[in-house]
């Protein structure tokens, strides 16, 4: 509810983050409790039971891929702390000519200079360019705009794939440091899986050329793709996976970076000390706060939750717009979908970014009391719209309804007072 009495279906849960929903009293108590006994200490002198335990929980759900957690205050640190470890890594692997990072196109892994530079929102990290670290990009999975004619799902896979092996070929084969990526991107492109396969190769690349594989699941992780960690649907396991967001579920700000045991061990092995810190690490409140919500995700069984009322919402969405002549494409996983708005549905043809659709269907989408992500510049950080939706966990099938209804009545309505 806001400051005037209006009252919200938050669809989005902010920014993928609120996925318990608002005020759940298992987490405020945690929350309370927390805080009457310490409210912090710095990592420095002392660890905390809440830190502890809350990595062991990421430790054991993981199923042994991590035996260490590294927290932070947010997705932005996550990335800005995994890609200083991964190349404290190779120094102390006795590679030290490793200095090269690689993303993708259409990326974006936070706010910070290190997360610009590998991140690939062209919008985000054009003012600052003279100050980011030299990084390359190839292009994201994008399966709706870049599948040429003729080509399957997975050949296509395959073939933007081999460009992480064409740049490491070209950068040089011991030069490059790590690949980051979203495991299902998402403000940039709106909630865009990989196709089947891709992320096989991906990691076999990164194998055969001892590069690291760092995956971004800020905002993808925690459960909001129907696992709780969006690479268990891949079939493979990354060096390094960042998650944040629906972590703590926005009730306080906490983000980790989660370390495979060839990275603790080299680290240990050499200088035995991680060359970065923050004043906030571990904070024992935040870790609390985390330990609750994904106690309750557990106990709940939210995750089979998300897989149904993700079938259900993308169901309905798809029965509401699959015709609609400026809906060219409906994605994603789970309680992770993105709707991609386009002029022409035969061809693809984005609105004129003048108009600036995706401010109007926020626009119009609050007026009816509906909290939705629209996002511009999904192409090429300039041309295309989209519209992101993440509702939380606890959602059933009211909800499922309202949002589709709201959503298609809103997007009609931007629709007619963007061309009037």
């Amino acid at each position: 509810m806001d400051g005037e009495g209006r009252r919200y279906l938050d669809a989005s849960g902010g920014a993928a983050v609120s996925c318990l929903g608002h005020a759940h009293p298992a987490v405020i108590e945690a929350i309370k409790q927390q805080a009457g006994r310490l409210a912090y200490a710095h990592t420095a002198f002392f660890s905390s039971e809440p830190a502890e335990q809350l990595a062991d929980w990421l430790a054991e759900a993981a199923g042994g891929n991590f035996e260490r957690v590294y927290f932070v205050s947010g997705g932005s640190e996550g990335i800005e702390a995994a890609l200083k470890l991964a190349r404290q890594y190779f120094v102390e692997a006795g590679q030290p000519s490793r200095a090269h990072f690689i993303g993708r196109r259409q990326s974006y892994h936070g706010n910070t200079l290190g997360a610009l530079a590998v991140g690939g929102n062209a919008w985000r990290r054009a003012q600052f360019a003279p100050l980011l670290i030299d990084a390359e990009h190839i292009a994201p999975c994008y399966v709706y705009r870049d599948r040429k004619e003729g080509e399957n799902e997975e050949e296509y896979g395959l073939r933007v794939a081999g460009q992480l092996e064409e740049t490491i070929e070209r950068l040089g084969s011991g030069k490059v440091i790590a690949f980051v990526a979203e495991t299902v991107v998402g403000a940039t492109l709106g909630a865009v899986p990989a196709v089947p396969g891709y992320f096989r190769r991906i990691r076999d690349v990164c194998d055969r050329y001892g590069v690291l594989l760092i995956l971004d699941e800020v905002m993808c992780g925690m459960g909001r793709t129907g696992t709780l960690f969006a690479y268990e649907q891949e079939g493979i396991v990354p060096d390094m996976v960042v998650i944040a967001k629906g972590l703590g579920g926005g009730y306080q700000p906490i983000g980790a970076v989660m370390v495979s045991k060839k990275i603790f061990d080299a680290i240990r092995g050499g200088s035995g000390f991680f060359q970065h810190g923050h004043t906030y690490l571990g904070h024992p409140i935040a870790c609390a706060a985390a330990l609750a919500v994904q106690r309750t995700v557990r106990e709940a069984n939210l995750l089979a939750n998300v897989q149904r009322q993700g079938a259900a919402l993308r169901e309905a969405l798809e029965t509401r717009l699959r015709t609609h002549p400026n809906v060219g494409d409906i994605r994603g996983r789970g309680l992770f979908l993105g709707v991609e708005l386009v002029a022409d549905r035969g061809t693809k043809a984005p609105f004129d970014p003048e108009l600036k659709l995706h401010g109007a269907v926020k626009h119009e989408a609050m007026a009816r009391g509906l909290i939705c992500y629209p996002m511009g510049g999904t192409i090429d950080g300039r041309l295309g719209d989209h519209v992101l939706l993440a509702p939380p966990f606890i959602i059933d099938a009211t909800h499922v309804s309202e949002i589709a209804e709201k959503f298609a009545t809103a997007l009609d309505a931007a629709l007619g007072a963007v061309r009037a």
